[in-house]
């Protein structure tokens, strides 16, 4: 990004910080009866669609080192929204599957989630969708 284009005095670190901490206090107060941290109801939106993950795919996808998921994982498998198994045809691979309870834990999160989104994006043409998403992409991968 050239500077010309960024307002002076405009942070998109800081602004993307400000985005996060409102998006997760909504996100919190609209599903508070979960009884879920903020990174709960990401590592369970993440597992929504039903596909079984390895602890190191999921923590990609959450954007965390699978150390620091493990912590996250027993609290939900202690809950019984997880079940941690082997995965086929690799048995030192630990899968992470959604119970029941965490499929439909899941899926109110993912329900919520998309509401907010439709909320806070629907008025936005789709050029500037694409932008926001190649901007959280570039921001995504900066350590990549």
């Amino acid at each position: 990004m050239h500077s010309e284009f960024v307002p002076s005095g405009w942070s998109a670190l800081l602004a993307l910080q400000r985005a996060t901490h409102a998006t997760l206090q909504v996100l919190a107060a609209e599903l508070v009866d979960l009884d879920l941290t903020a990174s709960e109801i990401n590592a369970l939106a993440n597992l929504a669609d039903g596909r079984g993950r390895t602890v190191s795919e999921l923590g990609a996808a959450v954007g965390t080192r699978p150390t620091t998921l493990t912590s996250v994982l027993d609290r939900l498998e202690r809950r019984g929204h997880i079940t941690r198994g082997t995965r086929p045809g690799d048995r030192r691979a630990v899968l992470i599957e959604l119970t029941d309870s965490g499929r439909a834990a899941a899926a109110t999160i993912r329900e919520t989630i998309a509401a907010l989104e439709q909320r806070a994006l629907a008025a936005l043409p789709p050029e500037a969708l694409a932008g926001l998403r190649a901007a959280l992409q570039a921001l995504t991968e900066v350590s990549a």
